[in-house]
């Protein structure tokens, strides 16, 4: 079996239950919409104090991922360790979507691979809490798509300094065509991915039903014994017109609106984007990134989606190790812009009260309110039951 599915299929199935621990603070915000937010921060402030002018890098999960996936741990370990013990010393937080690794669903809307505008509120929570420091993306697979979306459509506005993605999936209706169509390996992970989608919206089916744009397009979603990715979409995706509030037609017109590759003329701060060239998911890649000089694309040899693990011999067998290789350029990068980058803080719109919520000056109808919630946990313990992890 080619590289690529192997190290894919061992970020998804290998136990990284005893590598890259973590403890996490949650915050939980209420967005206007009614939605809900789940913010993990580390380290905790009761367990490391840290200076308010800390770097944070701000975390964007994969599809259905959150706070617990081994992918993110892998980065933000290293990132957050004390400087004495061979880390960066930067605070952490992820962002977890609507109903990912625990989060409640509160309202009848999830969050999509176009939907920006629950990143922007949670870094208007961030920005808030930490008005001095600056805040570096970094995204993987999804979250990575959503990031570059975010820093294209803010521009010089932008409140984060910079961005990592890491596995863009960049032309999504290419990602969902090839898989869904292609090979029974291909079929395989389409399937893979639209049973973690359909699992988060079987495990919230009753708050969402009441979402009038999905409620004759859910029964027939949870119905489909083994969809793909663009069965999904065709009964999910581009009916979340509540969300994206555009007259989509089809998957194809949801996918070309919610892309990255074609936004990347638009980045106004320096984005590094790394993807495997034997990437099973990811095949079609922006390699003239726009014209772009603030973005760099590296294509690695090997690494899978969101892989990148070495290999070892123990003996007369190799094994793969449960480190990833990546860490090593990731930190690097997030080490130059966190501290030698020449930035002015604060960075984005103002922020203002807009009675309970905190509001940007010209987006009154975003905004944030923290509610109560969440507290202090393992991220290596939380286990999603029913999901497929490393995506």
């Amino acid at each position: 079996m080619h590289s690529g599915h192997l190290q894919t299929a061992y970020g998804a199935y290998g136990d990284f239950s005893t590598v890259d621990r973590v403890v996490y603070d949650r915050k939980l915000i209420r967005l206007m919409d009614g939605g809900t937010l789940s913010l993990d921060f580390t380290p905790p402030d009761d367990e490391r104090r840290l200076p308010d002018d800390t770097p944070i890098v701000v975390t964007f999960h994969g599809l259905t991922g959150g706070s617990n996936e081994a992918y993110i741990r892998s980065i933000i370990v290293p990132a957050t360790a004390p400087r004495e013990e061979g880390g960066l010393g930067y605070r952490a937080v992820v962002v977890n979507f609507r109903g990912c690794a625990g989060t409640p669903v509160t309202s009848e809307q999830l969050y999509h691979c176009g939907n920006t505008d629950d990143a922007r509120q949670a870094l208007m929570f961030i920005a808030k809490r930490y008005p001095r420091a600056r805040l570096i993306g970094l995204g993987f697979s999804l979250g990575a798509n959503v990031l570059i979306r975010y820093l294209a459509q803010e521009g010089e506005e932008s409140r984060l300094v910079a961005g990592c993605a890491l596995g863009c999936p960049w032309d999504l209706q290419s990602v969902s065509y090839k898989l869904s169509n292609g090979a029974w390996l291909d079929r395989m992970y389409s399937r893979t991915l639209a049973h973690n989608m359909a699992t988060l919206i079987r495990r919230n089916v009753d708050k969402l039903a009441n979402n009038p744009k999905l409620s004759e397009a859910l029964p027939y979603l949870l119905a489909l014994p083994s969809p793909t990715l663009w069965d999904f979409d065709t009964y999910y995706a581009y009916e979340e017109k509540a969300l994206a509030n555009r007259p989509f037609q089809s998957p194809g017109d949801f996918y070309r609106w919610a892309s990255s590759h074609y936004v990347l003329s638009d980045v106004r701060v320096p984005l590094l984007a790394i993807n495997a060239d034997d990437d099973p998911i990811v095949r079609d890649l922006p390699t003239d990134v726009g014209g772009n000089p603030l973005v760099s694309l590296v294509v690695t040899r090997g690494g899978g989606h969101l892989g990148w693990f070495a290999s070892e011999k123990e003996g007369a067998v190799m094994r793969r190790r449960r480190t990833r290789w990546v860490k090593k350029p990731v930190l690097e990068w997030l080490r130059a812009v966190g501290e030698e980058l020449a930035v002015e803080l604060p960075r984005g719109r103002g922020l203002c009260t807009n009675g309970e919520f905190i509001t940007e000056f010209g987006r009154i109808d975003l905004g944030y309110k923290e509610v109560e919630g969440g507290g202090k946990f393992r991220g290596e313990t939380l286990r999603i039951e029913g999901m497929v992890s490393g995506f």
